[in-house]
């Protein structure tokens, strides 16, 4: 978030857009908040700047009430802080563009007092441009912005002069000029900026307007002020009569590719290159090609001090066919900026040595571009002129480094997501104007191209012609697609497929071999991948040469290839007649490894199984997605029964058509597991409907029948969970009873944890407490963490039930920790609960932080369907703090969350129904809540929450006027689940009024008329 308040005053988004601060007093506390960053406003120096004209009957109310409307508009409520004796914004200096300016003039003025007035020039440039306007141009009202606005605008003032004095000494009179004119117009008794516009005017020659300045402001001096001017306007009044101001001499301008484009997303390798420039006199920006690492090096130098002294020069490599040929480019530039050597010595005979002659006399700095064709011969050349030259510094920029003792590199890779989504729609608007692109189409063709610069520019180009959406279908062909680039363009960067030859040109034999193999792999892959299926003899030593060439990346002890890099590496390995013997070491690799650690996400080690299975997932499935097109059933259906716990665990939405594609291979397929492949395929999707009950039969039988049930024993929870919930009863009791007696203590703890929930169900809750205990046991013995966050889950509900927040909230809390660990965002439902239950038990800001830390979290896009449930806890609160509006603002959003995932129209009515029937509930709308009951008590079924709709029934009743239904009501909760929830503060305020209307002994008779049924008859009479 950014506060602005160079102009009107207003708040910006992370992704650019403004936030809406309505009303002039909510403005005006912002600003306030805004001058001080960080830092603790005193609650009465707010309630003084705020009403300054009248102080409202309850000050410190009204203030908070203003806060909490700021913080609905900034985001949330950590946004502006709350502590002892005031509030404090939470931003941080630079994010406030007041302060950022003050920080860029400080900087500015540093460099002007050591006479570095390019570096000066760029930072006072920079602050101005911060400025939309008068500072807190919309604060006229409030007290304290007159002083505040004054003090800014001073400093804006100063801030011009400051770059007129930068521009004035790098020789740009003529440049500045109008400027001046306009300034000194604005402000006419400014004797600096008089005093600058006399330089400026002498510099020019025109010598009678600079003592027309002078005359015209000691006028106006003595009118307005009666006084004289200063000592500095008359110091200049005489330089000018004498003609002692010298004209500066014309600045040798470096000649550097032009910069004919906005410099996006590479503020941080900027600095980078600058800060290595000042220790290092050999820098390397080295990274792929497209990267943008020339458009770097020209950003870093034209702010290096030699850009001013006009001791920089810049040599193109990519012609230079052979190495003896390097120092004669190098030469070349020198002579066309008429170097010459100094006192007019001649020149050595050798090339090397007539550069350093040349270069010779001070600092300077070399650009050398291109340096990877010839980088042995470019390595030799600058060791030679660093040893010879001791002022000079090399920026080479290469695809790989010079391997220079004291080489200091900045590596250069892809942009990251916002910059590159930053990067394309600039690229995008100067060719369609006015265009307003599809964020997630951009975010898709950004990450598709890698964020690499020259490929966005390139599919930006395309939008002569095409859309948005066009260029993001067509990028499997990206090769033809991205060849519209820049005509004048070198010829390796006019197309992406020719910046790709340009680096492929470079490798040897052994290189192209391993790198076109390296393509099949999808994600990254460590050493021993790559050596068991691109069987490359010296495979680390080549490995290592393509990470030094910017063709493979390296990180973490992981190696991956641009998918740029690997669909040009995977033509050159169908044109090799390879592509047939690196799929089949493929295959087995990832099969081995995936049934290698398969049983290992049951035991104590799955922490350490899911973490090879998170950064092979993309390898093994593009192994099993190869093993079908092959044909290879038998891999195909290892491969496929090894995911299946790592699918229920992680969720990729995929799995379903990946089991659909093995079991097209049919009868190829081996019995046993196609048997166990047909029966999580059907029973472990994510689908709103299940088989028929003559289907689930005959899944549930083939795996009974051919021992896959005994073989792949995952399927037994799934299994015992698909036929109670279908009503299948005698098989599942059978198999429940196989599977409390099952040889793995694995499938014996989720049998329990089965067993929990179906004896909860069928009323008899101690003893599903009794069997949950016997599952939490039995997961915590193997220390495996997914049952024992689920159990633990379901243990916290029952204790709450019970009344119980104090162990309640202990299992949340153990679940949360446990869920953590398995990553994925598996804790976010766990937390969910947790701020859940923090509301049961009356502490509704500990619940608010329990949301806000989920919300952060579930903003890396991880477990999606879990912030369905966020929604509703989040209306939830809104509810009982009787803010209405806002929950059902909580709901819209879950109802659109639901959509987005494709969840069907009928199910997202009836999960919205309980909750949206609370709040009309609360409204005291019974008659629309009586409408909403039957998608009620639809929803609370769907979700095994059936008791809820009988809670609803009875608050719904005595609204209205039948309090003795509504005691029955709240029985019928009970022999639904089995307890009364003893937990819920609004059922307990809800039977204290039904016994205070009926009396006790009524209430009882009432209570009992519907907790008296059984589960079965209550759900009929619901």
């Amino acid at each position: 978030m950014r506060i602005e308040l160079l102009g009107r005053v207003r708040a910006v988004g992370d992704d650019g857009s403004p936030l809406e601060i309505r009303g002039a007093r909510l403005r005006v506390l912002l600003a306030r908040l805004a001058l001080d960053p960080g830092r603790v406003v005193p609650a009465d120096a707010l309630v003084d700047d705020l009403w300054a004209a009248g102080l409202p009957a309850d000050a410190a109310n009204a203030l908070q009430a203003l806060v909490s409307r700021l913080r609905k508009a900034l985001g949330g409520p950590e946004t502006v802080e709350s502590v002892a004796g005031g509030y404090r914004l939470a931003a941080r200096a630079e994010d406030v563009d007041a302060h950022r300016f003050e920080d860029l003039l400080a900087r500015g003025r540093k460099e002007l007092a050591a006479d570095r007035p390019q570096a000066a020039s760029t930072l006072l440039t920079e602050a101005l441009g911060l400025w939309r306007g008068p500072a807190l141009e919309d604060l006229d009202g409030a007290a304290f912005a007159g002083a505040s606005a004054a003090r800014l605008e001073e400093l804006r003032a100063a801030a011009a002069e400051e770059r007129f004095e930068a521009e004035l000494r790098l020789g740009r009179h003529a440049e500045v000029l109008a400027d001046l004119e306009a300034a000194g117009a604005r402000h006419p008794l400014r004797e600096r900026l008089a005093v600058l516009r006399m330089r400026a005017l002498t510099s020019a020659g025109r010598q009678a307007e600079a003592l027309a300045v002078y005359e015209n402001v000691r006028a106006a001096l003595a009118d307005q002020l009666g006084v004289d001017p200063g000592q500095e306007l008359r110091e200049a009044h005489l330089a000018v009569l004498r003609g002692s101001y010298d004209r500066p001499a014309a600045r040798a301008e470096p000649r550097l590719p032009a910069r004919l484009t906005s410099f996006v997303g590479r503020d941080e390798e900027l600095r980078t290159v600058l800060t290595l420039m000042e220790g290092s006199r050999l820098v390397t920006v080295v990274g792929p090609g497209g990267a943008g690492k020339t458009r770097l090096a020209v950003e870093a130098v034209v702010r290096h001090r030699a850009y001013r002294d006009g001791r920089l020069w810049f040599v193109p490599l990519a012609g230079v066919e052979t190495a003896d040929r390097l120092a004669d480019a190098v030469l070349g530039a020198l002579r066309s900026a008429d170097l010459r050597p100094p006192e007019g010595r001649p020149l050595p005979a050798d090339p090397a040595g007539q550069v350093a002659e040349l270069l010779a006399g001070g600092e300077a700095v070399l650009v050398l571009d291109n340096c990877e064709r010839l980088v042995d011969g470019v390595a030799e050349l600058v060791y030679a002129l660093l040893g010879r030259l001791p002022y000079l510094i090399v920026l080479a920029v290469s695809r790989e480094p010079l391997a220079i003792t004291g080489e200091a590199l900045c590596p250069l890779g892809p942009l990251g997501r916002e910059a590159a989504a930053r990067l394309f729609t600039d690229r995008a608007l100067s060719v369609r104007p006015g265009l307003a692109p599809d964020p997630e189409a951009v975010a898709d063709i950004c990450r598709r191209l890698d964020g690499l610069p020259l490929a966005l520019e390139l599919a930006a180009a395309r939008l002569r012609s095409m859309s948005v959406e066009q260029v993001a279908r067509r990028l499997d062909d990206r090769f033809r697609l991205l060849t519209s680039g820049d005509r004048v363009a070198l010829p390796h960067q006019r197309t992406l497929h020719a910046v790709v030859q340009w680096s492929w040109d470079l490798l040897s034999e052994p290189e192209r071999a391993l790198a076109r193999r390296f393509s099949v792999f999808q994600g990254g892959v460590d050493e021993g991948a790559v050596s068991a299926v691109c069987a490359e003899q010296d495979g680390p030593y080549v490995l290592d040469a393509l990470v030094e060439k910017s063709i493979v990346e390296a990180a973490g002890g992981r190696y991956r290839m641009l998918e740029t890099v690997r669909a040009f590496a995977a033509d050159e390995l169908a044109r090799s007649g390879e592509q047939e013997a690196v799929r089949d070491r493929l295959i087995g690799h990832f099969t081995r490894l995936a049934e290698a650690h398969e049983p290992l996400l049951h035991t104590r080690d799955q922490l350490d199984a899911f973490a090879v299975f998170d950064a092979e997932y993309d390898n093994v499935v593009v192994a099993l997605r190869s093993a079908v097109a092959a044909g290879d059933a038998a891999a195909a259906a290892r491969l496929t029964v090894s995911l299946f716990w790592y699918w229920n665990v992680r969720y990729d939405a995929r799995a379903e058509s990946f089991m659909a594609e093995a079991l097209q291979l049919g009868e190829a397929v081996p019995e046993r597991p196609r048997a166990a492949i047909a029966a999580m395929h059907e029973l472990a999707n994510d689908r709103s409907w299940f088989p028929s009950v003559e289907r689930i039969r005959t899944l549930i039988g083939d795996c009974v029948r051919t021992g896959a049930i005994e073989e792949y024993w995952v399927l037994v929870p799934v299994i015992l969970g698909t036929a109670f919930t279908q009503g299948l009863d005698d098989l599942a009791d059978q198999e429940l009873r196989r599977a409390l007696e099952h040889r793995e203590p694995w499938v014996r703890a989720c049998a329990h944890w089965v067993e929990a929930f179906v004896l909860v169900e069928r009323g008899d809750w101690r003893a599903g407490t009794r069997a949950r205990a016997k599952a939490l046991r039995g997961f915590e013995e193997l220390g495996e963490r997914y049952g024992m966050a689920w159990t633990l889950l379901a243990a916290a509900q029952a204790a709450s039930v019970d009344g119980d927040h104090g162990t309640a909230l202990e299992h949340y809390r153990r679940g949360v920790t446990v869920a953590t660990e398995l990553g994925a965002g598996e804790e976010i439902w766990h937390r969910t609960w947790l701020a859940a239950e923090l509301v049961r038990a009356g502490d509704a800001a500990s619940a608010w932080r329990e949301i806000e830390a989920v919300r952060r979290r579930a903003e890396g896009g991880v477990r999606r369907h879990s912030e369905m449930e966020l929604h509703r806890r989040i209306a939830d609160l809104h509810r009982r703090a009787g803010e209405l509006d806002e929950a059902e603002r909580a709901l819209d959003a879950m109802e659109a969350l639901a959509r987005e995932l494709s969840v069907e129209e009928e199910a997202i009515a009836d999960l919205a129904a309980p909750d949206r029937m609370a709040i009309l509930l609360a409204a005291g709308q019974a008659g629309r809540a009586r409408a909403l009951l039957p998608s009620a008590v639809s929803g609370t079924a769907a979700q095994g929450a059936a008791a809820s709709a009988a809670e609803l029934l009875a608050r719904l009743l005595l609204l209205e006027g039948d309090p003795a239904g509504a005691a029955t009501a709240l029985g019928l909760s009970e022999a639904v689940r089995g307890a009364f929830d003893r937990g819920e503060p609004e059922l307990a305020a809800l039977a204290g009024d039904l016994r205070a209307r009926l009396g006790a002994p009524e209430y009882e008779r009432a209570y009992r008329r519907g907790a008296g049924l059984s589960r079965q008859e209550a759900l009929s009479r619901l």
